[in-house]
This record gives C-alpha cells, structure tokens and sequence, in this order.
C-alpha cells in the first residue's frame, strides 16, 4: 500500500462529475487499499476518488470513533465503508447544520447543512450491492463525499458566505463558550 497525493482546490478534477465503476479487479482492490491508508494517514474520515486524481465513482468513510467516560477513543469502534456507485435514494425532511472541513481545501472550516438520515445504495469493493442506513455525524459524512463524486464541495453549500473560516478564526470564535466549553465541532474528509 502507499499513501497517494490529495488534489487541493482549485484543480479542475474536484469540479467533474464522476465515471461509474465497472471493473472490480485487483487494480481498483490496490487503489482502494491506497486511498483508505492515505486517508488515515492524512488524517480525514473521508476520502473520495477524484481527491487522488480518479475521476471514478468510489470514496471511502471510516466513521468517527466512540468515546468512553474519560473522552478516550474506544478501539474497535470506527466502521469502515467503501462505497463505488453510490447514491442517496432517501433523505429525511429534516436537516442539520455543522462544521466541515476538506482535505482538498487545507486549513479551513464551514457550516453547511445535511439531512440528518439518509438511505444509500452502492456497491461494496466487490460489486455487491449494499445498502445503509446513516444518520447524524455519519450522514454527514457519507452527503460530503458524495458530493465529491458529483464535483461538489462543501464551500458550494455553505449557510451564509461569512461561515467560512481559517481554522485559527475558528477556533478563537466557536471552541470554547464563557464557561470553556466545547460549543461547536468539526469533521472533515
């Protein structure tokens, strides 16, 4: 496995909508392998092909951790997805703002809103069809690199033009309340 170069705005591949998958050979197995390593390496949650050059229809998520009381990370407890095709085929009516950032857009955060829940079919690495169920930080995450696959950014969906920081800015203005607590988060691919 290798950990392969993350294309930065403003190339051109991040604005293309995505070729279907059609050969699950070991080519696309290696580059799998290659894009899931490069993304914890980087480190995001997330990581969409056209982010590694690919302008084909494959991401992959590996969800946040669980904490247990001490705010520690629970081992075990981050699920891994690869998704080739895929496709929301139901959104919830309500939607949810947050914080999110990009690997291809280095050192900055904003606030976009996503549907709560969502339904998506894809493929797994192998061609199976799969189907899942996501709601919370994991829709989120899933709406975000679908997105990429349709040549979307988060800056496209932003809530208002001034939620977009540097994440210095962001933290001076939303990490700690009078009280010093944590008021807002992030996630980022």
């Amino acid at each position: 496995m290798s950990i392969l170069e993350i294309i930065k705005v403003p190339s051109a591949i991040l604005r293309q909508k995505t070729q279907p998958v059609t050969k699950f050979d070991a080519e696309l197995q290696q580059l799998i392998d290659d894009m899931i390593e490069t993304m914890r390496a980087a480190p995001g949650v997330g990581l969409a092909a056209p982010q590694i050059g690919k302008p084909i229809s494959l991401t992959v998520i590996e969800t946040l951790a669980d904490v247990d009381e001490e705010g520690k990370e629970i081992p075990g407890s981050r699920d891994l997805y690869v998704l080739v095709n895929p496709e929301i085929i139901w959104t919830s009516k309500e939607m949810v703002d947050g914080i999110e950032g990009c690997l291809s857009i280095p050192g900055y955060l904003g606030e976009v809103d996503r549907y709560t829940s969502i339904r998506v079919k894809a493929q797994d690495r192998y061609g199976r069809t799969v189907r899942y169920r996501v709601h919370g930080w994991d829709a989120r995450i899933f709406q975000h690199e679908i997105d990429h696959l349709n040549g979307v950014l988060y800056i496209d969906k932003l809530t208002a033009p001034e939620n977009f920081w540097t994440e210095e800015e962001f933290r001076k203005k939303f990490e700690q309340n009078e009280e010093g607590e944590e008021v807002k988060t992030a996630v980022a691919d």
